[in-house]
């Protein structure tokens, strides 16, 4: 237990936060090697290719979290007869400043992801790259990989194409002021009125977004609301957990991605090269999804059905909107982990269940992902015909490892969540919550409070329990250092 008096709370999660990495085997601090390295590099990449295009003229802009500053793609969109779009995304070329196996391609290799705990980042790559030459910050000429994808007015894909492009940030955005905006509740943010034309085009993009998102849904896509908890420090000390909810601007993004990660697995299909595919499997707890539905009164197949899921969500959402982020973790639970898979030319590995996608890969996060990394090597390396950057078995050995290690982070970021959490309910033993149920196995039985949104363990009273079950608890204990967060059922 911490010292009541003590307000360091940033600093003892911090320690917290490292000794995590460690102990998941992640490396939290750049080794001599790769800062040796970073120190060499001077500027951003510069053009070098003859065919790369000039768009720095175009309407770019980021949106993006309000602390984000590592800025891995721009959007902008051109409205085309008929009701169809142009929409063009450009993702920051890492792979021209960060070579592969270079000593800072091998610790991105070895984390293979950015980590975001509630009081540290640890960034894939060192700041000086991610916030700063490898990221699309605003005024600035950069190097990108540009994926164009025209739609028609229903949103369906007409064509696509990949390219190399110097692309210039005209405006940094943020979610939530873009949102309010979209939504009517807000003013339009300044740095969009400080751009001629960029409100027209913004307006365009979320239209096209939600044609995006409405045709995904139509085929099954499901609409999930899960709450994010964010931690409120003033100065050092941890004040609260709030939760960081879906809106308008984050589903431009979101489409937009989900469309361009579509459009980079199947060019390299048809280039009859790999692709790294990123799958969720149909659910093995189906069964325990079925009877959360006939709880609510609605009744699914018995086999799983992801069209049928989506129009169940709708009901429920509709019915009871309050409680709908419940229902939603409790299906993302049933639903399972994502994983990397190698796809090879001409093979036909599982889709993405949860996105009604077939062909999805990671490519748009290159500086927080490795998996984007890789595809965007592989993806240069098709588009100007050369060689391939990685044999098939490097792919499925790395594949395993990039799901393994970002479990690892997973685990990290909810360890040091509930750290925080415990902070937060330390001088609160003996108390009472409403919570419902989120983990049922043989290892025990977890559930998540209402409010605050904290995760921790049923240490008694699980009989007969399962996911999406609600509960009324008792906090029985708290452990900073382990994250630990200790109930019991009361009712």
């Amino acid at each position: 237990m911490t010292d009541p008096d003590d307000r360091q709370h940033r600093s003892i999660l911090q320690r917290i936060a490292h000794r995590a990495m460690l102990e998941r085997g992640l490396v939290p601090d750049f080794p001599p090697q790769a800062l040796a390295e970073l120190d060499g590099i001077h500027g951003p990449a510069v053009r070098t290719e003859e065919s790369t295009r000039d768009l720095r003229n175009l309407l770019w802009c980021s949106i993006d979290n309000d602390d984000s500053r590592d800025l891995d793609q721009l959007t902008v969109a051109e409205a085309l007869p008929d009701g169809a779009a142009k929409v063009l995304v450009a993702i920051a070329d890492v792979d021209a400043v960060v070579k592969k196996r270079s000593a800072l391609d091998d610790h991105a290799r070895q984390n293979t992801t950015s980590v975001y705990t509630v009081a540290e980042t640890f960034p894939m790559l060192p700041e000086k790259l991610s916030t700063d030459l490898t990221s699309l910050n605003g005024e600035s000429d950069r190097q990108a990989v540009v994926i164009e994808f025209v739609l028609a007015g229903d949103g369906s894909l007409q064509s696509s194409d990949l390219y190399q492009a110097t692309v210039r940030n005209r405006a940094k955005l943020a979610y939530n002021s873009v949102a309010g905006w979209l939504e009517g509740t807000g003013p339009m943010p300044q740095a969009i009125g400080a751009v001629n034309g960029l409100d027209e085009n913004l307006r365009l993009q979320d239209r096209v977004a939600q044609k995006l998102k409405a045709l995904r849904h139509l085929h099954g896509a499901l609409d999930l609301e899960t709450i994010e908890a964010r931690p409120v420090f003033d100065g050092d000390e941890l004040k609260d957990l709030e939760a960081d909810t879906k809106n308008r601007a984050k589903d431009i993004i979101e489409d937009f991605m989900i469309a361009a990660n579509g459009v980079s697995a199947r060019y390299l299909a048809s280039k009859k090269l790999p692709s790294l595919r990123r799958v969720v499997r149909v659910p093995k707890r189906w069964d325990r999804i079925v009877e959360l539905a006939a709880e609510r009164g609605s009744t699914l197949p018995k086999e799983p059905d992801a069209k049928a899921l989506e129009q169940f969500l709708l009901s429920a959402k509709a019915a009871d909107p309050l409680r709908f982020p419940d229902l939603s973790l409790s299906i993302i639970k049933l639903l399972g982990a994502g994983e990397y898979v190698v796809e090879l030319p001409g093979g036909s590995v599982a889709g993405h269940f949860g996105l009604a996608v077939k062909d999805y890969s990671h490519s748009t996060a290159p500086n927080r992902r490795y998996p984007d990394l890789m595809t965007q090597r592989l993806l240069k390396g098709a588009m100007a015909g050369g060689s391939q950057p990685y044999g098939n078995d490097e792919l499925e050995t790395l594949a395993t490892h990039c799901t393994e290690a970002e479990d690892a982070a997973k685990k990290v970021e909810r360890q040091v969540t509930k750290s925080a959490a415990a902070i937060l309910l330390e001088n609160r033993i003996g108390e009472q919550f409403d919570a419902i149920v989120t983990g049922a196995s043989d290892k025990g039985t977890w559930v998540r409070l209402l409010q605050p949104p904290v995760e921790g363990r049923l240490e008694s009273g699980s009989e007969g329990l399962d996911v999406g079950h609600r509960l009324r608890v008792q906090l029985v204990s708290t452990d900073v250092e382990r994250g630990f967060i200790d109930f019991k059922r009361i009712a």
